[in-house]
């Protein structure tokens, strides 16, 4: 057993420290991660890759490990954590109205994908991803662990236990899915 799987295997025992251990294992990784979900935010925002990868930590602090396999389900739940306090952040932000002018957009440049990718609204964006799961689960699963974890089509494969090429398959007509919900809800959305 490595470091890695000693700290998984005790957060899911409830050992005290398990957490804190598992974070500083994978603190890099889950940094760069951050910063990919915040690249090309404007000046004096408030929400950078350290506090991101922070609030994700006080998110998993208090609470018992789910049946962890591996770094990747680890970091595939974190990529849902960042998802949420993104989501928050922006729903904070645009309740407050600090600056109305501002769109409420992150760029996708940084995800793989088979065509770049524009900004999106993410509160848009996450109320598409609430309507894909209702329709195909691991499609918005794909999409979560794809935009959010910044995962190759392979590694969601070996999370999800299918298939590159159905994770593909499926990458595609979420996609599909969700530039057609944000776009009618008159969204900025994303090419392809």
């Amino acid at each position: 057993m490595d470091e890695l799987d000693r700290a998984l295997s005790g957060w899911r025992r409830g050992e005290r420290g398990a957490v804190d251990e598992l974070f500083r294992l994978v603190y890099g990784e889950l940094r760069i991660l951050a910063g990919r979900q915040l690249r090309g935010r404007r000046a004096g925002e408030t929400l950078g890759p350290t506090a991101l990868v922070h609030e994700v930590y006080m998110r998993f602090a208090d609470r018992s490990s789910p049946e962890l396999i591996d770094r990747n389900h680890f970091v595939a739940l974190a990529a849902g954590a960042m998802r949420m306090v993104i989501v928050d952040h922006w729903r904070r932000k645009r309740s407050k109205k600090r600056d109305p002018q501002a769109p409420l957009s992150a760029p996708l440049d940084d995800v793989p994908a088979p065509s770049p990718l524009l900004p999106i609204d993410i509160l848009a964006l996450d109320e598409a991803l609430r309507a894909l799961a209702e329709l195909d689960a691991r499609q918005a699963q794909i999409v979560e662990l794809r935009f959010f974890g910044g995962m190759t089509l392979e590694e969601i494969g070996g999370i999800l236990g299918v298939t590159e090429r159905t994770v593909k398959r499926d990458w595609q007509k979420a996609r599909a899915f969700l530039y057609h919900a944000m776009r009618s809800g008159g969204t900025q959305d994303a090419d392809g």
